[in-house]
């Protein structure tokens, strides 16, 4: 519990599926907590593009201020992290044109294809960036608005990511947060500077972004209509580390080097913390991204297909099966299973039984998820997955075993020796995942904290006030405030032969 009188940092974390508030406050080398409130962030599909709808958002931070005003919480700041490379256009007039576009888009994977044919090289792009070549990079979204004429674009005279335009709306200043803008595919990775010739290349100047800062900037204080409209004071927003992977590895509870780390939510980013970027053919080969860490580090990853495959199915309805004699009203209307009931029904299904490819662009965003996974199956020769375990199950086990994948291509890479792999977010309650993780990996995995989004944010603003040091303070005050489940790996040559198995899935399709 919170102490009465304490001052508060207030968290506003915002995933690709639902936000939150989160009040926290640092004392006695812990962090403490406490939900404020929580929303879903859902993709708009409209005109044939999926769009986010950022009034809404903002509308749900005046709520949450509000909340905190009601309550009578003393706000010290605030803080905004977000997913990466989606951005707003502004145009000349102050004012937002238009709502942003989703990375969902599958417009993109065209403006990909033709970035890459008609620009530049995926070699030498790479070796300007070291970013991951992904069709929903900042680039090539900027590049097919381009393509399709985007009234927004053409007429927009500042870009702003997704945090630094919340940030935009709240105080009216305009900031280009490291960690960010390193998600876009437009930075410079050992300059972490924005590049002109790739900013040129979508017809864009390096004017029309932010001052770029670091990560525990205070960028200055609510605007006079957003304190009107929420009740609260002048209370200061510090840019923290905007990107809300780089918020996460910031608090991992880790206290060496020696970690990998899977932030493990609707996307999974598996990688290390370097002091400098990794940019060679090698980690071009393997598709490995540097993103931009607080103190200076490099987030060394890889970006993998996550919990969307679950979320989607589970969204199509995953139905508790209906009882004998139950009427057809009824049965329509069945409640949708719950988390636990569904990892029952995985651990009854059988093992190994069909596995897919978690990063194959047929799961990107399809009309049903369930026919994807059941075509992908198909046309690999596999048996279909029909129930709701085996679908399970088929996801979980696909999901370790592109883990594992990565996870020994990283071992590669690191200049150090990884001898514990660390899962936070969402995902790390999964311990049926958790521990196919740990099987399928061959290492021990440490699970926890849930919100480690949230604790990195609000730890980031502690830091901009002073009350901690460095990455390794917060780490180390995480891991006072956490209990952590621990996952040692079992059935080892089981996951050795299904590793093989799944290697030839994949050459098949």
């Amino acid at each position: 519990m919170m102490k009465e009188g304490t001052k508060q940092f207030l968290a506003i974390d915002l995933g690709a599926t639902s936000g939150r508030s989160i009040v926290g406050s640092v004392s006695e080398g812990k962090v403490c907590q406490q939900e404020l409130t929580r929303f879903p962030n859902a993709i708009v599909e409209q005109g044939g593009h999926c769009y986010w709808d950022i009034l809404s958002l903002y509308q749900e931070i005046i709520r949450a201020l509000k909340t905190a005003a009601e309550q009578g919480i003393d706000i010290q700041s605030i803080g905004i992290d977000t997913w990466g490379v989606d951005f707003v256009c502004i145009g000349e007039d102050d004012a937002l044109l238009r709502a942003p576009r989703a990375y969902r888009d599958t417009a993109n994977f065209r403006g990909m294809d033709d970035y890459l044919k008609q620009v530049m090289t995926p070699e030498k792009l790479y070796k300007a960036t070291g970013t991951q070549i992904i069709y929903f990079n900042s680039l090539f979204q900027l590049h097919t608005m381009r393509l399709d004429g985007d009234a927004a674009l053409k007429h927009a005279s500042q870009i702003l990511f997704m945090p630094d335009a919340l940030i935009w709306m709240l105080t009216g200043q305009r900031v280009c947060e490291q960690t960010i803008a390193s998600t876009s595919q437009l930075i410079n990775p050992h300059t972490k500077e924005l590049d002109e010739e790739l900013l040129s290349s979508v017809g864009l100047k390096r004017s029309m972004f932010g001052k770029q800062i670091l990560p525990g900037t205070i960028v200055g204080t609510l605007s006079q209509e957003v304190q009107r409209l929420s009740g609260i004071g002048p209370i200061p927003v510090v840019a923290v580390a905007g990107h809300d992977t780089a918020s996460a590895v910031a608090a991992i509870p880790a206290h060496n080097e020696h970690f990998a780390f899977l932030s493990s939510g609707t996307w999974s980013l598996m990688g290390i913390e370097t002091p400098q970027p990794t940019v060679n053919e090698w980690s071009r080969e393997h598709n490995f991204t540097n993103e931009g860490g607080i103190d200076g580090t490099t987030r060394f990853l890889k970006n993998i297909c996550g919990m969307w495959l679950y979320e989607q199915c589970r969204k199509e309805g995953f139905k508790k099966k209906e009882e004998r004699g139950e009427r057809r009203e009824e049965r329509e209307h069945s409640r949708p299973l719950s988390h636990g009931e569904l990892t029952e029904l995985a651990i009854k299904a059988e093992p190994f039984r069909s596995l897919i490819d978690p990063d194959n662009p047929s799961f990107a965003n399809p009309p049903s998820m369930v026919a994807a996974i059941q075509d992908y199956c198909q046309r690999t020769n596999q048996p279909i997955p029909e129930s709701a375990g085996e679908l399970c199950r088929c996801i979980f086990e696909s999901l370790a075993l592109r883990y594992r994948q990565v996870f020994f291509w990283l071992r590669e890479a690191a200049p150090f020796s990884i001898d514990t792999l660390h899962i936070i977010g969402g995902g790390s309650l999964n311990g049926m995942l958790n521990q196919f993780t740990a099987n399928a990996c061959g290492i021990d995995v440490l699970a926890g904290p849930q919100e480690c989004t949230a604790a990195g944010n609000i730890l980031m603003q502690a830091k901009a006030a002073g009350k901690v040091a460095d990455r390794w303070e917060m780490r180390q005050i995480v891991a006072n405030s956490t209990e952590l489940r621990h996952f040692s790996p079992q059935q080892q040559h089981v996951w050795d032969e299904a590793y093989n198995h799944f290697l030839d899935i994949l050459s098949r399709y």
